[in-house]
């Protein structure tokens, strides 16, 4: 039988200590579920002896994949190796909510990725600490919730945010110049699940007018880092850089123009990636299968 290409996809990202057999053992329980390798990659690393593998699949004849029967054989194969990993279903679209202060470019370049296709979310809703990209959300469709933060009313806002990632079953929380820093108790209970974007190369230029900070080491690069959240503030492990050549002739706002470009496209890559199950965390690095 010839496979039809909008046959239902899975996705299967793995990563454990590495050992023979590996690929064998996912290729042989494939094949045994009647199913056909559509990509596959995989990373051995010989710094932690790590193995990664991300495969995509589909049935032979184009039936949907039954994931329960996936799942139960792949606990006894996890536990045979030391596994951890994810099983997915390519049809269901990743629920997001995107975070975001006054900066409305990566806002608007996600929303609008999203709008052609480019991107493939379910963005659940816009939540924000002022009121001022409410009309960006709207034109779009995207319900805008104006959630404020002060220093007295923090441990209220991040609550309301957590009501909504769990009445809306959200998977992914976008920061998208989200400019309030997280409380260490949110960031653990959004581990894996939250990516920022950081307006330079981590870890360079931190705190304030960062393209000032650059102007004024007179740097010819600039750039933006897009990475996983967590209690520790931008340290996080990277998922993608992006990098812009720049010189002497550009004054600070000509050099915040070039970043807020490097922004957008490093976290639209960033979440894109991690919308397909391409990422895999190791300690704080990542893998990412391009």
């Amino acid at each position: 039988m010839t496979l039809t290409t909008d046959a239902p996809h899975g996705v299967l990202l793995l990563s454990c200590p590495d050992a023979p057999g590996i690929v064998y053992t996912i290729s042989e329980l494939l094949v045994r579920r009647d199913c056909t390798i559509v990509q596959s990659q995989q990373f051995g690393s010989s710094t932690s002896g790590t193995f990664f593998m991300r495969v995509e699949f589909a049935r032979i004849d184009g039936a949907p994949l039954d994931f329960g029967v996936l799942r139960r054989d792949m606990e006894d194969i996890a536990a045979r190796f030391g596994m951890t990993w994810r099983l997915a279903d390519t049809a269901e679209r990743l629920r997001v909510v995107v975070m975001v202060s006054r900066f409305a470019h990566c806002l608007n370049d996600l929303l609008f990725r999203n709008s052609i296709g480019e991107l493939d979310l379910d963005v659940v809703a816009v939540v924000s600490n002022h009121p001022d990209l409410g009309r960006l959300a709207d034109g779009f469709g995207v319900p805008f919730r104006h959630i404020p933060v002060t220093p007295d009313t923090k441990p209220e806002a991040e609550a309301g945010l957590l009501d909504i990632v769990r009445e809306e079953r959200v998977d992914l929380v976008v920061l998208a110049r989200y400019m309030q820093i997280l409380s260490d108790d949110l960031c653990k209970r959004l581990e894996g699940r939250a990516i920022n974007i950081h307006h330079s190369m981590l870890p360079s230029f931190k705190g304030a007018r960062p393209y000032h900070q650059a102007h004024a080491r007179g740097v010819k690069f600039i750039g933006a880092t897009a990475h996983y959240v967590t209690a520790d503030l931008d340290e996080g492990p990277i998922i993608e850089q992006e990098l812009i050549r720049v010189d002497h002739s550009l004054n600070p706002d000509q050099l915040a123009t070039r970043g807020r470009e490097a922004e957008c496209r490093a976290l639209a890559r960033a979440v894109l990636w991690h919308s397909e199950n391409r990422i895999a965390v190791s300690g704080n690095r990542t893998v990412v299968f391009q």
